[in-house]
């Protein structure tokens, strides 16, 4: 990763200046000059200008600008920076330079990019940027590949998680700590989110700061992400929520019972899908897992007066569900 290189912005400028002398000039005012109308245009820059290696402070010269818009249609997209947020981003701590990412900024007007909406330009962003987050972070890059974002981006559907849609490229400080991933969820996952923090676990989570209980990526993953709506993840289910709850570490400062998963295996509903994780992980089984009992993201504690499955008359609701006469 280099470091980018630091220069006198006058020093700089004089020697842009000299390299591409009245062109730019010009192109850079009549630039500006649209930022009146509170937009970019490509039309209010019309002269192409290579400029080699592009410090920061040359693009916030014009990127630290008020009120800097593009319009995308029926959209619009903020162009302007923060300079003192990026600097104490953690991108900018390392002296990641623009052009780092921004691999084919190297003249003015800048590359076109799709404007029929917001998405479409962020896809093209991505696809250009792609690379340099591969280049710093490879294992998460390898393990985004395999995701089903990942997935739903190749299959033409753009309305996918990208990486800077969870991790802002230009102000994040670090990773988001656990209790604020369900936030970051939210961004698409609205609903889900919000009913996650009424949940059991997510209360905890939020409003306790309980280390102990799962997040979003505690069963989903994080960049690897599986989708949750093949037959592979429901049938894994059993062993996904017997990662914490087999865990005595955790459970015995609950007064929670290890052995729910043992009980379930043993128990025909569990020894059935059970048998289909192992042997058939691809093949839909009609029998119950965890969830269909207890709830995915509304999961309640089982003593809850209003929807325990302890209590005789939630769980027989539950049973009715698959049988009807019970």
């Amino acid at each position: 990763m280099r470091r980018m290189t630091r220069m006198k912005m006058r020093d700089r400028t004089r020697a842009l200046m000299g390299v591409v002398g009245f062109a730019l000039l010009t192109a850079v005012l009549a630039w500006l000059a649209g930022l009146s109308a509170g937009s970019v245009s490509a039309a209010s820059a019309p002269l192409a200008v290579t400029i080699p290696n592009l410090t920061n402070e040359e693009c916030l010269a014009c990127h630290s600008q008020p009120n800097m818009v593009l319009s995308l249609g029926e959209e619009q997209i903020l162009l302007t920076m923060d300079s003192g947020a990026f600097a104490e981003s953690v991108h900018g701590k390392e002296q990641i330079a623009c052009t780092d990412c921004h691999t084919d900024i190297n003249e003015f007007p800048h590359p076109e990019y799709a404007k029929s909406g917001l998405r479409e330009f962020s896809f093209a962003l991505y696809e250009v940027t792609q690379a340099a987050c591969q280049g710093c972070h490879a294992e998460q890059a390898a393990n985004a590949m395999s995701g089903v974002h990942q997935q739903t981006l190749e299959a033409g559907n753009h309305n996918a998680a990208m990486c800077a849609d969870c991790h802002n490229p230009h102000y994040a400080e670090s990773a988001a700590d656990r209790a604020d991933v369900p936030d970051v969820c939210a961004r698409c996952h609205s609903e889900i989110a919000a009913t996650y923090k009424e949940s059991v676990h997510g209360a905890a989570l939020i409003e306790e700061g309980n280390p102990d209980v799962p997040n979003c990526i505690s069963c989903h993953g994080n960049h690897n992400i599986d989708d949750p709506r093949t037959v592979t993840f429901r049938n894994n289910i059993p062993l996904l929520c017997a990662h914490c709850h087999t865990d005595a570490g955790i459970m015995n400062k609950y007064g929670i019972s290890t052995d729910v998963l043992d009980t379930y295996v043993a128990d025909y509903h569990g020894t059935t899908v059970t048998l289909f994780e192992q042997n058939s992980p691809d093949l839909p089984t009609n029998k119950p897992v965890c969830i269909d009992c207890h709830g995915t993201h509304n999961i309640s504690r089982t003593d809850n007066p209003e929807t325990g499955i302890a209590l005789k008359e939630h769980i027989l609701g539950k049973c009715q569900r698959c049988h009807h006469d019970a």
